[in-house]
Order: C-alpha cells, then sequence, then structure tokens
C-alpha cells in the first residue's frame, strides 16, 4: 500500500544470492558445478547487464519525493531510506553514483503492463499477487511497520513503550493489519474504537475523541505532515501477525535484473548496512522511535 501523497524474505534472498554467486571448486563435486555458477555470476557482472541506457543503471521514481522515503524531492541525492537503498544495491551491482540515472515514473503507471524506462523502479510499491502479474519485484526491502499518531503534548505522545499505551483509547480503521495488530502487540485496556474509513479515524483523533490512532507508518508520516496539524509519531512497532506487507523494487516482466537486484539486497541484508540504513532514515531521523 502505497500512500498518494506522503509519501527480507530472508531464506529467499539468500537463494537469491546463491544463485548469482560463483561455485566454490574446493570439491569435485562443486567443481563439476563451477561452469553454471559461473555462468551465473558472469550474468550479474556490471558488462553483461542488460539496461535501458546501456553504461548506466536507470532508477525510477515519483515526483515529487517525499521524505523521509528522499530528501528535499533530490533522489540523485542518496539521502532518504529509498534513495540510500538504490545506491546501495547500485553499489553492489559494481555502478558508482555517476553511473546511476534517475527518472520520473508516477506510481499509478509504475505497476501498468508494457515496456518501462528504467530498469527498476523504487516508489514504497508494496508487493501484491495482482501487480505481480503485470511486473516483477525483488525480494522485500521494507517491510512496513505501524506506527502510532497522538496530538504534540496530550498524555500518550511522550509515550517511550507499548505499555505506557495500554490505557489509551486508540483508533484504527476496520479490515487493516493495523487493526490486528493493536490487539495483538498493544493489547490495550480497552478495546479500539474501529472507523470505517481511514478519515474517520484521523478526524477523531482532530476532535480529541479518541487518544491515538494506529496506522501503517507510511500513512502515518502522511497523517502527520499533511492531515492532523500538531500531530505527531509517537513511535513505531512490527505486526506479529499475519503476512508482512513488503516493499519491493519494480521490474519490467522478465527483466533479467531481479536475481542481481536480489542478490545485491541479499549482501545488504546479512552485513547489517540494510537495517542500518533503515534505523538511520525511518527511526533516528524520521523521529519515529521503536516501541517496545
Amino acid at each position: 500500500m502505497r500512500r498518494p501523497s506522503l509519501l527480507l524474505a530472508s531464506g529467499a534472498l539468500v537463494l537469491a544470492a546463491a544463485a548469482c554467486a560463483p561455485a566454490d571448486d574446493t570439491s569435485s563435486t562443486t567443481s563439476a558445478a563451477s561452469p553454471a555458477g559461473s555462468a551465473a555470476a558472469d550474468a550479474c557482472a556490471k558488462e553483461s547487464l542488460k539496461l535501458t541506457t546501456p553504461g548506466k543503471l536507470t532508477i525510477g521514481t515519483d515526483k515529487p519525493a517525499y521524505e523521509p522515503w528522499f530528501k528535499d524531492d533530490d533522489p540523485s541525492s542518496g539521502q532518504g531510506f529509498e534513495s540510500a537503498v538504490a545506491y546501495a544495491v547500485a553499489g553492489k551491482m559494481g555502478f558508482t553514483r555517476d553511473e546511476v540515472a534517475w527518472a520520473v515514473v508516477p506510481f499509478d503507471s509504475s505497476f501498468a503492463p508494457g515496456p518501462k524506462q528504467f530498469d527498476f523502479d523504487v516508489n514504497q510499491i508494496s508487493i501484491t499477487p495482482s501487480r505481480a502479474k503485470a511486473v516483477d519485484f525483488s525480494q522485500g526491502y521494507y517491510t512496513v511497520k505501524q506506527g502510532v499518531v497522538a496530538l504534540d503534548g496530550t498524555k500518550f505522545a511522550s509515550a517511550t513503550s507499548l505499555a505506557e499505551l495500554k490505557d489509551a483509547k486508540i483508533g484504527v480503521q476496520a479490515g487493516t493489519t493495523a487493526l490486528e495488530a493493536v490487539r495483538s502487540v498493544i493489547q490495550p485496556g480497552k478495546d479500539p474504537s474501529v472507523f470505517n474509513q481511514q478519515v474517520d479515524a484521523v478526524n477523531a483523533l482532530k476532535n480529541k475523541q479518541i487518544d491515538a490512532i494506529v496506522v501503517d507508518l507510511p500513512t502515518a508520516f502522511y497523517v502527520t505532515a499533511a492531515q492532523v496539524e500538531g500531530s505527531k509519531i509517537v513511535g513505531q512497532f512490527a505486526a506479529n501477525s499475519g503476512e508482512p506487507e513488503e516493499f519491493g523494487m519494480l521490474f519490467q516482466k522478465g527483466n533479467s535484473l531481479v536475481s542481481c537486484v536480489d542478490k545485491a539486497l541479499g549482501e545488504l541484508k546479512s552485513s547489517g548496512e540494510l537495517a542500518q540504513i533503515e534505523s538511520q532514515w525511518l527511526t533516528a531521523a524520521a523521529g519515529a522511535p521503536e516501541l517496545k
């Protein structure tokens, strides 16, 4: 789910990494497999990649490019979560900063069927079965968390733990991951107020009928920036049940770059660099501390 304005499955990543890694020739068994392993490695060598523009890695995203995903509407800065991730992936694939080009791609058109004028698109695009019929996705680079929003200066705005929210009257939209997360993770003393539409929960917060709302973190950024003046993100937490929503890099259907991007993401995950980027841009800089 990607907001119109504001806005890893580790096993699969390891498999993707293995697919692009050179075979180990320390035994007769692996030596026999070496040609296939070498071919896979060669396919991910920069000079072997089939690119939209030869010698350039072209990355698409929308404009404006909002914080905290991008800084100052400038994807090429390397600042902001998705810009930093994109350049980290490019680096793992052998591209320097000046070998990366950015293309403006409206969100809705990115996952429409047909030819693409980019190598991959990074734009808070959730991986869904319906979209995957028209485009290909990388493995997830971000698992969406839940955000708690309250009016600044109110009792629960200063909470630093989930336990401190147990007495809060929390609003949430019906049928969302957030509703299940409130009940199973926060477990408030009062059953949450459930609204048919997200805007109804927002209005209840504005009118101080509830103490806080819980929405997915991308929406929380939008709520505080554009919907509720004087609101703040109290913090973020992970839902512990259900199928997690993940953002993936998007490709034209059948693009051979997918396995190579997955290899890069696997390396970033195993080294801890991806987690560090998330912590820097979606926790510290974004003012959304982890609630535990």
